[in-house]
């Protein structure tokens, strides 16, 4: 018998119980969606996350003080860390030392919440140079104005805000020129960001930049720096660049062995890279964690063929006495199996790629966020080959069984 007879012969067996087929692929269905729609998501949130990295500037080092970080506790380290200081900031800033640097901002992180009368706002706060919000971020007050250099060598009580953290704290009011307090300390808001939301690696609408001097003086009494950025021209190449940097920040400190740097360099294709190697990692374990259901959707195939087979013995016996052999049946009762679970594995992909539309039209429409919409073809390849795999392990042991029953036997059964 040809395959397509015996292709003929499953379709009609499937259509005589359409319903009961309808509801075995169910389990298929529903274990594909996940599958198909988690690695999509994963996909759509890395393009997201990269093209928010990209936009930093691909001409941008971050130097940061303390061991580069392998874990939780090295982050904390990290942040902890003080081996950057002024001498690193002036030395780095002169020109010549390091070939291709144009800028140096130094970054102070301030922990805690800011506050107006009884209003409580709990944004991230940065000490931080006049410029780096316009040359990082493209971005400028949309009421007020920029604090300037004289105000960072003054040590100035000045602020500029988010939009965010201006309704929380102001509402509807214009927060320009009223006073607000970090860590005790009254601060005059002097500009107000637009909504920016996520912009690389800030929330713009939930910020707040003072000058760095303020910060790592007179509120945190601190002598050293959270990191600096460094501008590079972009004549240079961002490699060699780099390589200038750790030597000469190596010769200021004393270091002669790489090995015990207390400072390391993040690069964009080091963050890129990080992104890439979490979002995959989180992606594999979802993906494990979603086929479970093709083993429970499997199990129902199984089940549901061995009632097939048992309702059709009659069947298999007259087939067998005029004249189809046991592969005939096998093949049959394979084939039937596998046509359940492709099919359920097609519907599931169409399934998952509309689930996905609708999330990036909400995500992009209601919050504003470039989110795209993505269907990988890998997960297009995994998610129907997955479910022709599970019909065919899953439905072998029904149709050997078919293909193994006595035809005599097969005729007399009531």
């Amino acid at each position: 018998m040809s395959i397509m007879d015996s292709m003929r012969i499953a379709l009609h067996g499937l259509r005589a119980n359409i319903g009961r087929s309808l509801l075995t692929i169910i389990g298929i269905v529903i274990g594909i969606v996940a599958i198909v729609f988690v690695m999509s998501m994963g996909q759509a949130a890395q393009e997201f996350i990269i093209s928010q990295v990209e936009g930093f500037g691909a001409h941008t080092l971050i130097v940061r003080p303390g061991r580069e970080p392998q874990g939780p506790t090295g982050v904390a380290e990290t942040v902890l860390a003080d081996s950057l200081r002024e001498r690193d900031l002036t030395y780095l800033r002169q020109s010549g030392h390091v070939p291709g640097v144009i800028s140096v901002e130094p970054a102070v992180l301030v922990p805690g919440s800011v506050s107006y009368q009884n209003q409580i706002s709990r944004p991230t706060v940065f000490g931080w140079t006049a410029e780096a919000l316009a040359k990082f971020f493209d971005v400028y007050p949309e009421t007020g104005e920029l604090f300037s250099e004289e105000d960072i060598e003054a040590h100035a009580k000045v602020a500029v805000i988010g939009k965010k953290v201006k309704d929380e704290l102001f509402g509807d009011s214009d927060a320009v020129g009223e006073y607000m307090k970090i860590a005790g300390q009254n601060m005059r808001v002097v500009g107000v960001l637009p909504s920016k939301g996520q912009v690389s690696v800030l929330n713009l609408d939930e910020v707040v930049v003072i000058p760095y001097t303020t910060a790592r003086q007179d509120i945190l009494g601190s002598d050293h720096y959270f990191e600096f950025f460094v501008g590079v021209d972009e004549a240079y190449d961002i490699a060699d660049v780099e390589a200038d940097l750790k030597a000469a920040l190596r010769d200021l400190h004393g270091i002669t062995d790489p090995e015990k740097d207390d400072f390391f360099v993040v690069t964009q294709q080091d963050i890129v890279e990080s992104v890439n190697t979490i979002t995959s990692a989180l992606t594999i374990f979802l993906v494990a964690i979603a086929s479970i259901s093709l083993l429970v959707g499997g199990v129902g195939i199984m089940n549901i063929m061995l009632v097939s087979v048992t309702e059709r013995t009659q069947e298999i016996g007259l087939r067998k006495a005029v004249g189809a052999t046991n592969s005939d049946i096998l093949r049959q009762f394979l084939l039937e199996a596998l046509i359940l679970t492709t099919g359920g594995g097609i519907v599931g992909v169409l399934v998952a790629a509309l689930l996905s539309w609708v999330t990036a039209f909400v995500v992009s429409t209601f919050f504003g966020l470039a989110w795209n919409f993505v269907v990988p073809p890998l997960a297009i390849f995994l998610g129907v080959g997955m479910a022709s795999l599970v019909g065919v392990i899953f439905g072998l042991y029904p149709a050997r069984r078919a293909a193994k029953k006595n035809p005599i036997e097969a005729l007399r059964y009531e």
